[in-house]
C-alpha cells in the first residue's frame, strides 16, 4: 500500500518552526499552539515526515488563531522517514512505525488533553496520520474527524465511523484514488454519518501540507483544503 507518492516533495524539517513550542505531552515531544483556556483542542496527526515539517506546523498555528488548542505529538519516535537512507526504505521503515502503534499512542494524548481540562477534541490526520484517525473515529475517542490525502484507510474501517468525518482527496493519488474516496462517501451516507467529501482538481497526493511555499497556486489550492478542515472543526468541536 506504500508507494512513492507517500514520500514526494519531502519537506526540510525546522525544529524551531513555528509559532508555538515543543514540550512534552504524555511522554512525547509535542509542538503546542494556541490557548488552553479555550477548553477545544485539535490533534494534528503528521505523515511519514513528522512533526518537524514547517508546513504541517504552520498549519497548526492557523488552526491554533481561530481558537484552539493544537498539539502535533511526535509519534514518529525522533525517527521521521528518510528518503536518501538507502537502508530504511520506506516498506523496512513502515514495519517500526505503524499507524496501528500511532493510534495507541494518540488515545494517551487524549487522556492527557481530557486532564487538562479540554472537553472537546478534533483529529485531523494527514497521509500516515489518517490512519490513527480514523481509528480514533472508530472508537469515538473524538468529536469530530478529518482526514487529508489518507493512507492505508480502507473501505471496512469506513463503516465502522460513527463521529462526524470529513475527508478531503486528490485527483492525483495513488493512495486513496478518486474512486476509493467516493465509496467512502457512498458508505457513510448509507450510515448517515455527518460527512464532507471532497476531491480536489489537479491536486496530487500529500498537496496540503508538502506543496511548495513559492507556489502560488500550490499555497493556494493548500489553503482551500485547510480552509475546509477549520470550518468542520468550528461545526462540530465547541
Amino acid at each position: 500500500m506504500s508507494g512513492p507518492q507517500c514520500c514526494s516533495n519531502p519537506p526540510t524539517l525546522n525544529p524551531a518552526s513555528g509559532v508555538g513550542h515543543v514540550e512534552n505531552l504524555a511522554g512525547f515531544k509535542t509542538y503546542v499552539t494556541g490557548s488552553l483556556h479555550s477548553k477545544i483542542a485539535v490533534l494534528l496527526v503528521s505523515d511519514v515526515y513528522g512533526y518537524e515539517a514547517p508546513n504541517l506546523r504552520k498549519l497548526a498555528d492557523k488552526v491554533a488563531a481561530v481558537g484552539f488548542y493544537v498539539v502535533i505529538p511526535d509519534f514518529l519516535y525522533g525517527e521521521p522517514f528518510v528518503p536518501e537512507r538507502s537502508d530504511r526504505p520506506l516498506a523496512v521503515w513502515i514495519k517500526d512505525h505503524r499507524p496501528e502503534k500511532g493510534f495507541e499512542d494518540a488515545k494517551l494524548i487524549i487522556e492527557a488533553l481530557k486532564s487538562k481540562g479540554v472537553s472537546a477534541i478534533g483529529a485531523a490526520g494527514f497521509c500516515w496520520g489518517a490512519k490513527v484517525v480514523v481509528e480514533l473515529a472508530k472508537d469515538a475517542l473524538i468529536q469530530a474527524a478529518v482526514m487529508l490525502h489518507p493512507s492505508f484507510v480502507t473501505v471496512e474501517d469506513i463503516k465502522s465511523v460513527k463521529l462526524p468525518i470529513a475527508i478531503l482527496g486528490a485527483e492525483i493519488d495513488q493512495m486513496s484514488p478518486p474512486e476509493l474516496v467516493k465509496q467512502f462517501d457512498e458508505i457513510l451516507s448509507a450510515n448517515e454519518v455527518d460527512s464532507y467529501v471532497r476531491i480536489f482538481p489537479k491536486c496530487v497526493h500529500g498537496w496540503t501540507v508538502r506543496y511548495k511555499v513559492d507556489d502560488p497556486t500550490a499555497v493556494r489550492c493548500a489553503d482551500e483544503a485547510h480552509q475546509d478542515m477549520l470550518q468542520w472543526f468550528t461545526k462540530y468541536v465547541k
